[in-house]
């Protein structure tokens, strides 16, 4: 289920609500990057009953302490904030974070932004813009993320 920037992956026991920066569970647990106040540096994981969830912090993004879901079950990655368009300076640990987001995924893999589903080929091309705006000269895709 998703609404705006959260979606709520739903378990037999329990559910994980899901927002760029900060994950809760639906006790009222949470978690969130030690730079934001939270407790993960990298991963976490969680049993909602009935499903497996990796919470995962790759790197900063636009904004630092984006958080990455991984739902093997589902084949699913939600990616938030990792995939928004730059607005400003770019933090060298972005394109980092995105390439390691790309290795978490697969050929059938569906892969969740800010505005829906994003097909790999463009997180890839997203990559490449990036490493461009970091290193001037690099030869980067001819397309991009909508």
């Amino acid at each position: 289920m998703r609404r705006d920037d959260t979606i709520v992956v739903e378990g037999h026991e329990r559910s994980l609500t899901y927002r760029p920066r900060r994950v809760t569970l639906s006790d009222g647990s949470w978690v969130a990057h030690e730079s934001l106040g939270g407790s993960l540096s990298s991963v976490w994981a969680v049993d909602l009953g009935d499903r497996f969830v990796e919470v995962v912090h790759l790197g900063d993004g636009p904004s630092g302490g984006e958080l990455v879901v991984v739902v093997p079950d589902a084949d699913t990655v939600l990616l938030g904030d990792l995939v928004s368009e730059p607005t400003g300076p770019v933090p060298e640990s972005w394109p980092v974070a995105v390439d390691l987001a790309i290795g978490l995924t697969g050929p059938g893999t569906t892969i969740l932004g800010p505005s829906g589903e994003v097909p790999r080929e463009d997180l890839a091309d997203f990559h490449q813009r990036l490493l461009g705006l970091l290193h001037p000269g690099h030869p980067g895709p001819s397309g991009g993320l909508a």
